[in-house]
């Protein structure tokens, strides 16, 4: 048999470390070390510091700095998991001189300062700015949906809430009742007890929860022109239910704005609401004011940047803003595709994008197909039968139009209900309608000017050149941050916490770019 030298596993032995020499240049944790230690200016995280003259010491807030960068990059946000590190990972050792923190010792330093990891976010911006990483020329914005630590199960409108709440007081009661009848059976009574007590003691505990929220918090109000109750949520109020590709979830949309030159992120923001065209706005005025106040640029905007963002972004106010501040954007409308001549046989060639609906063939009666005079204000419907007036008023668009509906009584009854009617079953209903058909008597001026205005721009050639380049820019971002770093949920609670760690987030990626395109010496 031959002969190999013997390996033992679980022997322990002396090693002689140097921890800068496991810090080795052109590695992620040499560039994350040379900035803490070049770069940073942490007299923001020092001052939140009172034990000069008592008190027991305090680990650095650049190790504790460089230790969470390090594991965001390994995709690791468990600080549990993060002391571990600390402890038996040599990277971790070297970069923490050989400390290790408890972990609530990271929990509290993520969380409990979120505004210092935007200082954080924007000194790193400014390095990339030295390094010449920023073109300045063009830049996207796009956002990413995902999870917060909190469940939509505990979200709802006050009356909804208030509805549940009353559910569960009469479940309570129900067990209750429950539980005294097994006090007068005998065998199995002090095991189903047992069984009513505990269910008993978790209704209560989520009817407190419940009735504490109410009694604390207003119903919450979305926003836009006519703003109306939106749902809360009892664990984290700022977090929204928004509907995404994988189902609706509950969590934040991490909104991201990226340099066109190397993918830098020069802007990060979260915002707890599902729709997009809200948040528009306020990135412009911030990216504007940041660059001004890092001395980047006076204004981005007026030195010829383009913006460019997709038809989430898209409505009149946002339109008007673009073209009243002078900012060449490019953000397209939902019908944007439709008037572009490339895509006309999109469907036919791929399908439609919802394969989950039914596929039918049937064709049902057009508005061209009904007999209509629009002097005598009149319309016949194919069965010949007349129809009633039921409205006459502008459209959204300005458009003067007529109204009419088949009288329910008639469409009930006729035969060719089912080529004429989507739900044809409506009319058999006591609140159900005819057929419903309308005609433009008179087009209007429209009341959408800025849209319009927009459409010209992002249908011209130079629109859809510019607009072309807003996947290729963003979405590589969000592959990086979501696939490689593994950032699928974010683990904080309130707006302001999970910002903070969404800008993390986007640091670890501008350093991944001084890496790659920098010089770190």
């Amino acid at each position: 048999m031959p002969n190999f030298i013997p390996t033992e596993y679980k022997q322990n032995i002396l090693l002689s470390v140097n921890f800068e020499d496991q810090i080795q240049p052109g590695t992620f944790e040499y560039a994350i070390h040379y900035l803490v230690e070049n770069k940073f200016d942490l007299k923001g995280f020092e001052q939140e510091y009172k034990n000069e003259f008592g008190g027991r010491i305090a680990y650095p807030p650049s190790v504790l700095l460089k230790i969470i960068l390090f594991a965001y990059s390994k995709g690791i946000t468990s600080s549990r998991e993060i002391e571990w590190c600390c402890k038996y990972n040599i990277i971790f050792k070297a970069l923490a001189c050989d400390l290790e923190p408890h972990f609530t010792t990271f929990a509290d330093f993520v969380s409990r300062q979120p505004e210092k990891m935007e200082a954080v976010f924007e000194q790193v911006l400014l390095v990339c700015h030295e390094q010449n990483l920023l073109g300045n020329e063009l830049f996207a914005i796009d956002g990413c949906k995902m999870r917060s630590d909190a469940s939509k199960t505990w979200s709802g409108t006050v009356k909804e809430l208030e509805a549940k709440r009353d559910k569960i007081k009469r479940l309570i009661k129900h067990h209750m009742n429950a539980h005294r009848a097994a006090d007068k059976r005998e065998g199995d009574a002090a095991e189903q007890r047992q069984r009513h007590e505990k269910a008993i003691a978790t209704l209560d505990r989520h009817h407190d929860k419940i009735d504490h929220f109410l009694k604390n918090n207003e119903p919450r109000i979305g926003k836009g022109k006519r703003p109306k109750e939106v749902k809360s949520n009892i664990t984290d109020n700022e977090s929204a239910k928004m509907t995404t590709s994988k189902g609706t979830i509950q969590g934040y949309n991490g909104v991201a704005s990226v340099d066109a030159y190397c993918q830098v992120i020069i802007d990060a923001q979260a915002f707890g609401e599902g729709q997009e065209h809200h948040v528009l706005q306020p990135i412009l005025e911030t990216i504007k004011k940041r660059n001004n106040k890092l001395g980047i640029s006076k204004d981005l905007y007026k030195e010829g940047a383009l913006v460019t963002a997709d038809t989430g972004y898209a409505n009149e106010e946002n339109m008007q803003y673009i073209k009243e501040n002078g900012i060449e954007g490019y953000i397209p409308d939902n019908q944007f595709r439709s008037r572009d001549p490339k895509f006309q046989a999109q469907k036919e060639k791929y399908g439609k994008r919802h394969h989950d609906k039914p596929k039918t063939n049937h064709k049902y009666f057009t508005a061209d197909q009904f007999k209509v005079n629009l002097k005598k204000k009149t319309c016949t419907c194919p069965a010949e039968q007349p129809m009633w007036l039921k409205n006459e008023s502008k459209d959204k668009y300005g458009n003067h139009k007529l109204f009419f509906e088949g009288p329910m009584r008639k469409c009930r009854q006729c035969p060719m209900k089912k080529q004429c009617m989507r739900k044809p079953e409506s009319a058999d209903t006591r609140d159900g309608h005819g057929r419903q058909v309308s005609f433009i008597t008179k087009k209007g001026k429209s009341n959408t000017p800025y849209t319009d205005w927009m459409k010209e721009r992002i249908d011209s050639d130079y629109g859809k050149t510019i607009y072309a380049h807003r996947m290729s820019i963003v979405e590589p971002v969000f592959a990086n941050i979501g696939t490689n770093k593994r950032l699928d949920r974010f683990s904080l609670r309130s707006k302001a916490k999970v910002q903070g760690q969404w800008q993390l987030y986007c640091t670890v990626h501008n350093i991944e770019k001084l890496i790659n395109y920098g010089e770190l010496h």
